[in-house]
């Protein structure tokens, strides 16, 4: 789609002919402007028609949520609608108290004022504090509501690298298992039957004397799924100490976000983001290697 730009808080889009009614308006809109978005955005004075130029308030000036902190994160994938950070191990996505800082949302949110950008970054998903990878977020509300469709359609595609005890056989598999809250623990998961369903694909990468390299894809995205999943296997994560891992030098679970790919929320483009193995993960896996 090249018939749009950004003019501030506006997207322009060029017709092929001049609207005068909300009908045309809507019949001249790409597809991923839906009639609901049209509607909410003319009764608030968000569409402007200028001959056949439509202008649309999809970017509207918003305050963080969160103070800015800066912190040396990576943004692997950004433009007008969204990004993608690359999210370190010990920080979480978003804070869980009023007065909690050094969060994700709280190291965008600099980087996005330091742009002189005046948008609210919204998480689309999450990993856990240990967890490291790539981590999606919108920057408009509309962009938000177009990714969240695509979380709950199952467009938004998650793949992992974990650095297991053990040798994982089959060399591939399928984990359909539904996990739920063990009553024993307050943080902890288990594999539950009346659980919330939860899937998770896996594939050997290598094995190793006493350990697996394995590349995992998420079906679905229940909290801390790939280490319930792979405990249940009896393969917990090297590391994971809660799922009954050991540290074997590893400060936290081996667990990497490796790859995310998602229709981006304007032109439907497959967007593929990569996240390099950070340096605790890579030496890991060297040792294991010998």
């Amino acid at each position: 789609m090249t018939a749009w730009r950004r003019k501030g808080q506006w997207l322009e889009w060029t017709a092929s002919a001049e609207p005068s009614t909300l009908e045309e308006v809507k019949a001249f809109l790409p597809d991923a402007i839906d009639e609901r978005t049209v509607k909410k955005l003319w009764s608030a004075s968000g569409v402007e028609i200028q001959g056949r130029r439509i202008l649309l308030r999809l970017f509207p000036e918003e305050p963080l949520q969160y103070m800015p902190e800066w912190t040396g994160i990576e943004v692997l994938f950004e433009d007008d609608f969204c990004l993608v950070a690359d999210k370190p191990a010990g920080m979480k996505v978003h804070p869980t108290g009023e007065s909690e800082g050094g969060t994700l949302l709280h190291a965008v949110g600099w980087h996005l004022e330091s742009m002189g950008q005046s948008c609210r970054p919204r998480h689309i998903h999450r990993l856990d504090e240990d967890t490291t990878g790539p981590v999606l977020m919108a920057k408009c509300p509309w962009a938000q509501v177009r990714l969240d469709e695509a979380m709950r359609e199952k467009k938004v595609e998650r793949t992992y690298v974990a650095l297991v005890h053990g040798r994982l056989s089959p060399n591939r598999g399928r984990v359909d298992a539904p996990i739920g809250r063990d009553r024993h623990h307050a943080t902890r998961r288990r594999v539950s039957p009346g659980g919330e369903r939860a899937v998770t694909h896996y594939e050997v990468v290598e094995s190793y004397r006493s350990a697996t390299l394995v590349r995992l894809r998420l079906e679905t995205g229940r909290t801390h799924q790939i280490r319930v999943h792979l405990s249940h296997l009896g393969h917990p994560l090297i590391g994971d100490t809660l799922y009954g891992g050991r540290r074997e030098g590893m400060e936290r679970q081996a667990l990497h976000g490796e790859r995310l790919m998602f229709p981006h929320p304007w032109s439907g483009e497959s967007i593929e983001v990569q996240s390099p193995w950070p340096p605790d993960f890579t030496a890991l896996n060297e040792r294991l290697k010998k």
